[in-house]
């Protein structure tokens, strides 16, 4: 009988690709979604839980299941308006992923993989990488939600014998990305001039790929069992130089204008965009060092090799005719 995997959010921007991985791996693949498919993929099977939070009955969902990679949650917004961000993070995040692995140990499942975010350790680096060890310093709801989630797992996990493995990733990119990333590649497809030119940042990325190679390593691993690991593409890149490789990969000239970073923070600033602004002058680097040692982790995709299947992607489904 073929080992049973039960994928959260296997209608998102990663689970839909891992579902498919999986089942090209030889592995039996329940996807669970807030509401039934209508398209389907041959060799998964659906199943639609309702709402994710502290009444979600996982009994049936979970039935039979090996291992769950738990990708559903809410996701962070720079834009978040709700009257209660706060609230709601914690409902879905925290007592989402509670409530999940209570139902998992009862059903005998074997191990669970969390993503979680790399803004568990803060919105930035200084002079070095973050590590796993590094003390926790979550920034915001989203980011205090993925910690205290991470918590409950491992508290969870330790009286029940229930194997907990989380990835904190950095951006994740990748065919079907969204929000600022598609934005970026948006303007580069256009040619417009980015007053990037002179940002001398370093920012660790995973492309698609491979964080779901990560994900299945750790399915699997026996070394990953109760660890929490870092993933990214190996090569950190700086904002002009992800923006010239963007360009290259949609085969688009690319102009790059010196502004300051600290000009482009004030007027970020005025312009009620600063986070965005941040995100791009910034450092965020990621030390995959654990990953390696433990696991023989590497990365299976180069950058401009997952930045050649995003341009595909996009080209397709982006581009203006």
């Amino acid at each position: 009988m073929r080992e049973l995997v039960a994928v959260t959010g296997a209608d998102g921007f990663i689970g839909s690709q891992l579902c498919k991985t999986l089942v090209s791996k030889g592995l039996a693949v329940r996807a669970l979604l807030r509401k039934t498919e209508s398209s389907r993929v041959q060799g998964i099977e659906y199943f639609a839980i309702g709402d994710i939070d502290a009444d979600t009955d996982w009994s049936e969902a979970l039935n039979g299941v090996s291992s769950v990679v738990h990708l559903a949650g809410r996701v962070h917004k720079m834009d978040d308006r709700h009257t209660d961000a706060a609230h709601v993070y914690y409902t879905v995040n925290v007592e989402g992923t509670r409530r999940l692995a209570e139902f998992a140990s009862s059903a005998g499942v074997k191990r669970i993989v969390f993503l979680s975010t790399v803004k568990i350790h803060g919105e930035r680096t200084e002079d070095r990488a973050f590590n796993e060890d590094d003390p926790p310093n979550p920034v915001g709801p989203y980011a205090t939600s993925k910690w205290e989630a991470e918590r409950a797992l491992r508290e969870i996990g330790a009286e029940n014998r229930l194997e907990v493995v989380v990835i904190r990733p950095p951006l994740v990119y990748g065919p079907g990305v969204r929000a600022n990333f598609l934005r970026l590649m948006s303007l580069v497809d256009r040619g417009m001039p980015l007053p990037l030119g002179a940002v001398g940042n370093k920012r660790s990325l995973v492309g698609l790929g491979n964080l779901v190679a990560m994900i299945l390593l750790c399915l699997g691993h026996p070394k990953a069992a109760g660890e929490a690991f870092f993933v990214s593409d190996g090569h950190d890149l700086s904002t002009p130089e992800l923006v010239r490789r963007i360009a290259t990969a949609l085969k688009r000239r690319c102009v790059l204008l010196p502004i300051p970073a600290s000009f482009l923070e004030i007027v970020g600033r005025m312009l009620g965009r600063g986070e965005t602004i941040r995100r791009l002058v910034e450092s965020m680097q990621v030390d995959t060092g654990k990953a390696e040692r433990l696991l023989e982790w590497t990365p299976s995709y180069s950058v401009d090799e997952e930045l050649a299947r995003t341009a595909d992607w996009f080209r397709v489904v982006h581009r203006r005719k």
